[in-house]
């Protein structure tokens, strides 16, 4: 079966970011995602759509079709209490609870009683490299469909 909309697909996958490699699935369990419902960014997916199992895809995915530009002035002054035991030193990447939930952010200075974080995210502004191996491809099912994510091994749990 090939990707398309509504696919649930599970793929292993390695970033770089300038010939260095920023992250990686390898060592761990696929990924698993709906194709279609916003799971991963956009232009790793369109790289993905057409493929299937057991084939691997390398694509180069430009910042706008990543994480998006990097936007000066999303810094933010946090109490330092609400990030708990984080160790908070500057250019630690953590995660701190907001009202839309949790949310990655990078300190960027730590005083006594605040700490000021830098918004964007990590990856704000790079141009990305992927080379991704497609486990499993299946058709979504109308549960998964309306729920907007993929449910079973690798997707979510209810």
């Amino acid at each position: 079966m090939k990707i398309e909309k509504d696919s649930v697909v599970r793929f292993h996958y390695r970033v770089s970011e300038g010939g260095n490699e920023v992250e990686t699935s390898h060592g761990r369990e696929p990924l698993t995602i709906l194709v279609g419902h916003g799971a991963i960014i956009p232009g790793l997916e369109k790289a993905l759509i057409g493929a299937e199992a057991g084939e691997t895809v390398s694509v180069d995915v430009a910042s706008d079709e990543a994480y998006g530009p990097r936007r000066e002035g999303m810094t933010q002054r946090v109490a330092k209490k609400l990030f708990g035991k984080q160790k908070l030193v500057p250019g630690a990447q953590v995660v701190v609870q907001t009202n839309q939930g949790p949310r990655a952010v990078t300190v960027q200075k730590v005083g006594l009683s605040v700490v000021d974080v830098d918004l964007n995210h990590p990856m704000a502004g790079k141009d990305l490299h992927f080379d991704v191996e497609i486990v499993e491809v299946r058709a979504a099912t109308p549960e998964e469909i309306d729920h907007g994510h993929a449910h079973g091994e690798g997707g979510h749990q209810h």
